[in-house]
């Protein structure tokens, strides 16, 4: 049936290089360059928001937080719309919800990777965890919500982002899986964190020999 949902909308194609794009706007290099400064040559050189945090502040933190957990959102939203406004007479009744759970998947994750591998930055990017929380706030809200809270108590009783991170979405596909999700909608969070977690391979060898930056840090 997934050969099926792959074909049945051909229109639906499109999204994948317009989530990709959505993905690669770099919010944390436009709302830094806004304060005369380049994200990219400081502290990690991450264009992330905890990067931006630690080397440009507060505001410009949560400017950029928020135009990435947008820009994974919104090319979700948008399939969605179009998932549920096309007609489906003929089908089988579950034929929708597969669907519902594989497109907006697709979308997600094309911009997740326009994040890590933007097209405005030589295919050179962020780590995702953002945008790739916009992305199953607007897919699955109630693993989103779930994701959030594991990621809060990391990071309250760790105090490093980036472990928190990776715990959180590491356990977002077992959240899929004994929520009772679909197959389709559990493979999704699995690339999800796959792609996330390999971007934070540096994080982790940073973690392991004990020199990862804390949350509160000021970058040097």
């Amino acid at each position: 049936m997934i050969a099926d949902a792959l074909t049945f909308y051909p229109a639906l194609y499109i999204i994948i290089p317009v989530a990709f794009v959505s993905g690669s706007i770099p919010f944390g290099i436009i709302f830094t360059k806004k304060m005369g400064l380049d994200i990219t040559s400081m502290g990690s050189k991450n264009i992330g928001a905890t990067n931006v945090l630690r080397s440009a502040g507060k505001k410009a933190a949560i400017f950029t937080l928020l135009g990435d957990l947008l820009k994974g959102a919104v090319p979700v939203l948008i399939c969605q719309y179009v998932i549920k406004n096309i007609d489906y007479s003929g089908e089988r009744p579950e034929f929708a919800g597969l669907m519902a759970d594989l497109w907006p998947g697709v979308a997600g994750i094309s911009a997740v990777l326009g994040h890590m591998f933007s097209v405005f930055l030589s295919f050179r990017g962020g780590k995702g965890v953002a945008t790739g929380f916009g992305v199953i706030l607007a897919y699955s809200p109630a693993v989103a919500a779930i994701v959030l809270f594991i990621w809060i108590a990391v990071a309250v009783a760790f105090k490093y982002s980036a472990l928190a991170a990776i715990v959180s979405v590491s356990a977002m596909p077992i959240v899929y899986m004994i929520s009772g999700s679909s197959y389709v909608k559990s493979i999704v969070g699995l690339v999800l964190a796959a792609c996330i977690i390999y971007k934070h391979k540096s994080n982790i060898s940073n973690l392991l020999a004990g020199t990862e930056d804390r949350i509160g840090d000021k970058a040097v």
